[in-house]
């Protein structure tokens, strides 16, 4: 399948910038409610994936009786040196937009849709900090995040579905992790020693020669891993109350980019822990599978809906 044919059938705010604000809406299955099939095909027409960037877990895909090939769940690390948790969920929607209020209707509107088959289990409200040197927005750290993102024709490739399957080619894979900071441990690290820990100077976001192997942007270069392991990263800035962190989300053809990325941050390849987890920890991990589009609106012909 050609590129520009996958690009038309994703969900373009899978390619998209990330916007001002967003709004993450994880959805838990409701046993005891109508048959989630004709649930889900009330849900199709309102996901136009620029405004709603929509995913289904495993759970949701296997409550309609479909398998989508290459979904699974969020792996469990049990021999990580670090805490890695698993908190699958049935439904994922990301809501992107200029103005959170906006996103709070628009939250009404699919919790509305969606009742009683998925009941909304949590919100995270995100937003985009400040601009870096090549345009990416920042970590609350003041890091740059995206810096290397495959552009262009190479994005699509890292983040699309290629198929000859009805209803898959231009869909997508997504990884969802929401990271809380530690900003006692990170404001105890002097300068030098927090670009360490990322390996790039804040000041300019140039890669350091000699960061430590801890450093995360070596623990994660995507060129570095066989096969290469290129995600196409989306995240934003969250906060709530005197809490922070950052909404990691990565796109991809499949799992195995992000699995390759977080068993190296984990230490399970050399016993060596990214740096990052010395100033931040995920609290939840969830994986969904991106639906393709057609006719402006949820493809979900790979169900049998």
């Amino acid at each position: 399948m050609k590129v520009n044919s996958m690009e038309r059938a994703a969900q373009p705010g899978i390619l998209a910038p990330v916007p001002r604000v967003g709004r993450y809406l994880f959805f838990t299955l409701d046993a005891e409610s109508r048959p989630l099939g004709d649930v889900l095909a009330r849900f199709a027409p309102l996901v136009d994936g620029a405004a709603i960037v929509a995913g289904l877990g495993l759970a949701c895909v296997s409550a309609v009786g479909a398998t989508v090939p290459g979904l699974r769940e969020f792996p469990s690390l049990g021999a990580a040196k670090v805490a890695i948790p698993a908190t699958p969920a049935a439904l994922w929607c990301w809501l992107r937009g200029e103005d959170m209020g906006d996103l709070v209707h628009l939250t009404r509107q699919i919790e509305h849709v969606l009742a009683p088959a998925l009941r909304l289990d949590s919100v995270v409200d995100g937003f985009r900090y400040g601009r870096g040197p090549n345009g990416h927005g920042r970590d609350l750290t003041g890091y740059e995040d995206g810096t290397e993102n495959p552009h262009d024709e190479a994005a699509s490739l890292a983040a699309l579905v290629q198929s000859d399957r009805v209803g898959l080619a231009g869909s997508s894979f997504v990884a969802v992790q929401q990271w809380l900071h530690d900003w006692t441990a990170f404001d105890a690290m002097s300068g030098p020693e927090q670009d360490d820990m990322v390996g790039r100077r804040r000041s300019d976001n140039e890669e350091l020669e000699d960061a430590p192997e801890s450093a995360h942007v070596k623990r994660t270069a995507q060129e570095s891993f066989t096969p290469e392991a290129f995600v196409l990263r989306r995240s934003m800035p969250w906060a709530q109350g005197s809490q922070a962190g950052l909404v990691f989300v990565a796109f991809g053809h499949g799992f195995d980019a992000f699995e390759a990325q977080l068993r190296r941050m984990a230490g399970l390849d050399d016993g060596v822990v990214d740096a990052l987890f010395q100033m931040s920890k995920p609290v939840t991990g969830a994986y969904f599978w991106c639906p393709p589009l057609r006719d402006g609106q949820l493809d979900l012909q790979a169900l049998g809906l």
